[in-house]
């Protein structure tokens, strides 16, 4: 045999080994990637299950934010409210003080002015009849005179 024919076929068994060993490893390969496949797969069921549930616990969070929003709008509101309507009712009554204050206070005064007259007159009756006669004899001595220089 020729020298070259060995060589070459020593190189082709070499080379045949090689490829079996080649061979061999895709068949590990395969299978280890068929495993990693399934794994895989798995994950991502895993994954799809626990963003469903996330998405689920994300809405009930925002429904229940929603809800306290909406409460505590409400409840600002109303004490918004509250307090207007106090300040309105603080506001009126300071206005009716003043007209108050303005416009009738002075006309009661008067009022009571001429009540404390009339209270004094009816406490001391005998007063306003003397007032009277006093004014009936100066009338009279008045009369008197005029008439008597008259006749004179």
């Amino acid at each position: 045999m020729n020298r070259t024919t060995t060589a070459r076929e020593a190189l082709i068994a070499e080379a045949l080994g090689d490829v079996a060993l080649l061979l061999d490893r895709v068949d590990g390969l395969t299978s280890s990637m068929e495993a990693g496949r399934l794994a895989l797969a798995q994950a991502s069921s895993d994954l799809a299950e626990r963003v469903r549930l996330f998405d689920t616990d994300i809405a009930s969070i925002t429904q229940r934010a929603q809800v306290r929003a909406v409460e505590y709008i409400v409840r600002r509101s109303a004490e918004t409210a509250r307090v207007s309507n106090e300040s309105q009712t603080r506001a009126m009554g300071d206005a009716v003080r003043h007209a108050v204050a303005a416009e009738v206070h002075p006309a009661l005064q008067r009022l009571g002015a001429t009540l404390q007259l009339l209270v004094q007159r009816l406490e001391h009756p005998r007063d306003c009849w003397l007032t009277h006669a006093a004014t009936a004899t100066v009338s009279a001595s008045l009369a008197w005179l005029v008439a008597g220089s008259f006749c004179r």
